[in-house]
């Protein structure tokens, strides 16, 4: 039940940063269904390239929630500007 906690907070900070990150650039081509998903698997993916990169201090719980708000904030805002685009 240990290494489920880390992979909740990533979830969890990445739908979070996802989100925040679509309302500030106000991206009205992406639903807050598809944020919270981009979101979520770019927080996932934060967390797994600071556990891969990290040090033992950088693999706090604190740590790869913060990487991984920013990571699913990133990762939000590159699927709403794709998927806003207009043809």
């Amino acid at each position: 039940m240990e290494s489920l906690g880390p992979i909740i907070t990533q979830l969890i900070a990445g739908a979070i940063g996802g989100n925040a990150a679509s309302a500030v650039l106000k991206q009205d081509g992406i639903n807050l269904v598809a944020r919270t998903i981009a979101g979520a698997v770019g927080g996932l993916g934060g967390g797994l390239i600071l556990n891969l990169i990290g040090s033992e201090a950088l693999t706090g719980l604190i740590a790869q929630g913060i990487s991984s708000l920013i990571a699913g904030g990133v990762l939000s805002a590159i699927v709403g500007a794709v998927l806003g685009r207009k043809s």
